[in-house]
């Protein structure tokens, strides 16, 4: 097996049935699944009291530039927080987009009436999915990985995802690739040993054919430099087949853990990718998925994808032509997420819920990963949010590993 095959063979969890992690000198018990009938019993002696929100910032590193089609992204958004509190005293909170008046009938409810331990969160209170996972993490004293079955590996591999076109920055004065190594270096430095890499210079911010060039000598440099790291390349669909294949034959020696979005998903194109990468011995995995261009009507099993998109990608993925989605953690729900997660391992799919740019939702990822398996890796954010303690979790050797703290383990201060 060689340094890819492993890498790869340890991002597909292959020691999931682990009976400890070792994290530095601290052995670490996995958790058992959560008893349900018991679970139910104790969720329903607890009522919701209140209901608080609050805006939380997020700070990276350092200025996150563009892509193939979007500008920058800034040094970190902010996002509201709903902090659940039961009449016992129990807290939960976590991201939550719902306004005061939709959140404020479910007040005076039994937690039980709003949460399952094996369906996860009813339908009609699902603006409060992800408090509701803590809050019941907190009264039963379990991570949530715990209350989704702990079927997964508790130490799974991070990537940054916040490898830009920092080449480019600032615009008056370019730092050229010495600017994307530096950045790849501070999160090196932060514990990631895997880096996806934005490509697609070419669609928007330079000329076609000095923007694959230049998206070809970034990718070799990062290999040159970081020769036992992942390197993922994300095109955001801003390639074109043709194209794609000529940056692929041009770092074909590079060993790409995967190729995420490399132009708007189609059978034909991607069948020619397929066979050019096999012919070049190109082993990279095809990642896809996370940009809708249409929503769904009404939310379903697969949250606010349309029924088209799903069917696309499965009918891809049937073919062999989609290796991993990577459907956004958001858009589908964590509810949902916990739902759809057999279908997918029932059709040899792997998944890697898309999480940029909320700091938070990498480890909520990680618990959804360690909970009900099938997640190949986790998409990181370099960064803190402000008010919000994430030491409970740790990064080993490129690996995140699963806490077990009550609920997803972060504490506000």
């Amino acid at each position: 097996m060689d340094r890819r095959e492993f890498l790869q063979a340890m991002a597909f969890g292959c020691v999931a049935g682990q009976e400890t992690v070792n994290a530095g000198s601290t052995e670490q018990k996995v958790s058992i699944p959560v008893n349900s009938k018991f679970a139910r019993k104790l969720l329903s002696e607890h009522r919701i009291q209140k209901i608080e929100t609050r805006l939380l910032q997020d700070r990276y590193p350092r200025l996150v530039g563009r892509n193939a089609r979007l500008g920058h992204h800034g040094r970190g958004g902010q996002y509201q927080i709903s902090i659940l509190i039961t009449d016992k005293g129990v807290r939960g909170w976590g991201m939550s987009h719902g306004p005061d008046e939709q959140v404020k009938k479910f007040v005076g409810l039994q937690v039980s009436e709003l949460f399952d331990i094996e369906e996860g969160t009813n339908e009609d209170a699902l603006l409060l999915d992800i408090p509701l996972h803590d809050l019941a993490g907190a009264i039963l004293g379990a991570p949530v990985y715990a209350l989704l079955g702990a079927k997964g590996p508790r130490k799974l591999p991070i990537y940054s995802g916040a490898i830009y076109f920092d080449d480019l920055d600032p615009e008056d004065k370019p730092r050229g690739i010495e600017g994307v190594l530096t950045s790849c270096q501070q999160d090196y430095e932060a514990g990631y040993r895997a880096f996806k890499l934005k490509i697609g210079r070419g669609f928007k911010w330079m000329p076609r054919e000095e923007g694959i060039k230049r998206d070809i000598e970034v990718t070799r440099a990062v290999r040159e430099k970081y020769p036992d790291c992942l390197i993922l390349v994300d095109a955001n669909d801003g390639y074109t087949c043709k194209d794609m294949m000529r940056y692929l034959s041009a770092v074909a020696d590079c060993d790409l853990f995967w190729v995420e979005e490399p132009f708007p998903e189609n059978r034909d194109d991607l069948l020619k990718l397929k066979e050019h990468m096999a012919k070049i011995g190109c082993k990279a995995l095809i990642a896809d998925g996370e940009t809708r261009t249409e929503r769904s009507e009404k939310w379903w099993r697969y949250g606010g994808y349309s029924q088209r998109h799903i069917d696309t990608l499965f009918a891809l993925a049937e073919e062999k032509l989609v290796d991993v989605f990577v459907l956004d953690l958001g858009i589908v729900g964590f509810t949902n997420w916990r739902r759809i997660m057999p279908e997918l391992e029932q059709s040899g799919v792997k998944a890697s819920p898309h999480t940029w740019g909320w700091i938070p939702r990498p480890f909520y990822v990680a618990q959804l990963a360690a909970g009900v398996g099938n997640v190949i890796i986790v998409e990181g954010i370099p960064g803190k949010t402000e008010g919000v303690d994430y030491s409970a979790y740790k990064l080993v050797n490129g690996q995140i590993v699963v806490p077990d703290e009550p609920g997803f383990g972060l504490k506000l201060v």
